[in-house]
């Protein structure tokens, strides 16, 4: 067995203009100061160039060298922006806009191209960087049909999900061809939200040795999934883990859906570590018991706690989770020594 990496945090919700939250040296210090061990950067240009990443390993050396100096690693790189934009549904256009640079807006196609360029480029940064692991968004083209009212034409999941797979397989294999997996986040608003979806894609890209899980169990309490079964199903294809919390609390008011209130009112929130319903004991057992030896990245979404708290609180609870896998069984000490030719006698043969 293996012992999970961490704590790690992901920076994406604390990026800012006033430090320590300005730079990727500062942000690599405040969560140091914190007790965390990585980060998972996302690509934002701000603060992390990829296509520079993509062409250098200078730079990427500069950068793990700068980390280092605080005692982080990175983790996994994220382009969960860029991904979302790999397929948008025209119903969406507007307001998937403001993910791309500012003139590709209103020019999906060239949007569309700008974000496969972007993925590609975060293969080979991911590779100079050493890192084995992707995280990012599937995107979407079946979403507005979630519901089957009105009833969907027949053929129509299926062409959604094999355009899916023809737009994810060229980016699939430049991953392999850097030796990195694709994590997909299993997310609402994408068409990648459950196994169910996923097994949809595995089957578009041929099964892709490449395309893998970013196991995030707050957004199976959200849809009243079984977040410890899926483990169960999923383990091998789970190669990367956010570690967020959630609970889901329906009334006879509204439930899953949510009734189009917003985070605090809605059945299904996000919460900080521990404050929610996820049983981070079973997921962490789970995933120890099945090998999984990648990196627990906080997620902080919460809709009711300050993400300093979060951010402070959460290093410890990851920490306090963490496994770390025996080297021998705990019935190692009544061994009887036995041999094979004594087996066969205590088996009568």
């Amino acid at each position: 067995m293996k012992t999970i990496k961490g704590p790690a945090i992901f920076l994406a919700q604390f990026l800012g203009g006033k430090a320590p939250y300005d730079t990727l040296d500062n942000l690599a210090e405040w969560a140091a100061s914190l007790g965390y061990r990585g980060i998972q950067i996302p690509t934002d240009p701000s603060f992390f160039d990829l296509e520079t990443a993509a062409g250098s390993k200078d730079y990427c050396d500069d950068i793990k060298g700068r980390l280092a100096v605080h005692g982080i690693e990175i983790t996994e790189l994220s382009t969960h922006i860029q991904g979302q934009l790999v397929a948008v549904h025209p119903t969406y256009d507007e307001l998937f806009d403001g993910f791309a640079p500012a003139h590709l807006r209103g020019n999906p196609a060239k949007r569309q191209e700008w974000a496969v360029s972007q993925l590609m480029a975060a293969a080979k940064a991911s590779r100079h960087l050493g890192l084995k692991s992707h995280a990012t968004f599937s995107g979407a083209l079946a979403w507005p049909f979630i519901y089957p009212w009105p009833q969907r034409p027949a053929g129509l999941v299926e062409e959604a999900f094999a355009e899916l797979g023809r737009r994810w397989t060229p980016i699939l294999d430049a991953f392999d061809e850097n030796g990195v997996d694709v994590c997909y986040e299993l997310h609402p608003g994408e068409d990648l939200h459950d196994g169910a979806t996923f097994e949809r894609f595995l089957a578009a890209t041929g099964s892709h040795n490449r395309a893998a899980i970013l196991y995030d169990p707050s957004h199976f309490v959200l849809q009243a999934m079984d977040y410890l079964d899926f483990i169960d199903i999923y383990h091998e294809r789970i190669r990367a883990f956010h570690v967020k919390d959630a609970e889901f609390n329906p009334t006879g008011r509204s439930g899953v859906y949510g009734g189009y209130q917003g985070w605090v009112d809605r059945p299904g929130r996000f919460r900080s570590l521990g404050d929610g319903q996820v049983d981070f004991r079973a997921v962490f057992s789970k995933l120890t018991q099945y090998d999984f030896d990648g990196w627990a990245v906080l997620e902080w979404e919460c809709a009711l706690k300050h993400p300093e708290d979060g951010a402070r609180e959460g290093a410890a609870f990851i920490r306090d989770h963490i496994i770390r896998v025996t080297e021998h069984a705990f019935d190692d000490f009544a061994q009887s020594g036995m041999d094979a030719a004594a087996n066969r006698r205590i088996l009568g043969l």
